[in-house]
């Protein structure tokens, strides 16, 4: 009886520890409760319908960085994920050609409605990327995470009219609850009738839509001083945007602090929320769906 009762206790604490949920935010991991979300395999990018790429489980202890060396960016930027969110029992997408994918982007590199502005800003919410454009000529692209079901970021024609390079959530909190949400090399685009401002900033990017209406870029300076991880900051997007849509090249000294603008950058957001499969969209070795 007592050997039954231990059996029965040890299975219990076994799964315990496989189901829990990540104990402290430095730890990475994704909702529990929604593992649907789990398999980036079944989020459906257009762009990549031409691209061979294959479902890659991630096992423990494996990193994109164990697994891609150098080249864990690429698979990062086309996962849209940093590396916070790569964790053990996840699927992504694996690029078969690591060369080629490197200069993958599904922003076009002509885009004629930009041509009259020295600077405009084009965000595909159903590529969940941004392209920045320079007299219509894409300068760098970037990935993004926009509104999630619900609460979708708006589309349209918008203008940038406010920076704050140390902004943070008037609304929403980190994970710990310790804080509010940082919202660092924030770019103000739109206020809405509620008076409920639309916001570019650095956030955590789990591969998907995940924001409640504002766009996220990589910012692993913003997750090293909130989760502790990681402790080489190599995506540092949203810094990179920032300087070049808002920073002091064009505009007087920044201070850090909010400050409207004036003729800021054009901003275009079109596109539907990114379509998710029951099954992988694109099969190993060409096969169909």
């Amino acid at each position: 009886m007592l050997r039954l009762l231990a059996r029965v206790i040890a299975l219990a604490l076994f799964i315990a520890i496989i189901v829990r949920a990540p104990s402290v935010v430095s730890e990475p991991g994704a909702s529990p409760t929604d593992p649907s979300r789990e398999d980036l395999s079944r989020v459906e990018y257009p762009s990549l319908a031409a691209i061979d790429w294959e479902p890659r489980f991630i096992r423990p202890h494996e990193t994109l960085e164990t697994l891609y060396g150098d080249d864990w960016v690429t698979v990062a930027r086309f996962n849209r994920i940093d590396r916070r969110h790569v964790y053990p029992g996840m699927t992504i997408k694996e690029p078969k050609d690591l060369a080629a994918a490197r200069n993958y982007t599904p922003m076009p590199a002509l885009y004629e409605p930009a041509r009259r502005h020295e600077k405009y800003i084009l965000i595909n919410i159903t590529e969940q990327w941004l392209g920045a454009y320079e007299n219509g000529r894409l300068k760098f692209s970037m990935p993004a995470a926009t509104g999630k079901k619900g609460t979708e970021t708006p589309t349209g024609l918008f203008r940038v009219s406010a920076r704050h390079r140390n902004h943070t959530s008037s609304l929403y909190q980190t994970d710990s609850g310790d804080e509010q949400y940082p919202m660092d090399n924030a770019i103000r685009f739109h206020i809405d009738e509620n008076a409920v401002a639309y916001w570019i900033h650095a956030r955590d990017l789990p591969g998907r839509p995940a924001s409640h209406g504002c766009v996220g870029l990589f910012d692993e300076a913003m997750q090293k001083r909130v989760y502790g991880f990681p402790d080489e900051q190599v995506l540092l997007d949203s810094e990179k945007l920032y300087d070049w849509a808002v920073g002091e090249d064009e505009y007087e000294d920044d201070a850090g602090e909010q400050e409207e603008l004036e003729e800021g950058p054009v901003v275009e957001i079109v596109g539907t929320i990114p379509v998710y499969h029951p099954f992988p969209v694109n099969k190993p070795n060409g096969a169909g769906r």
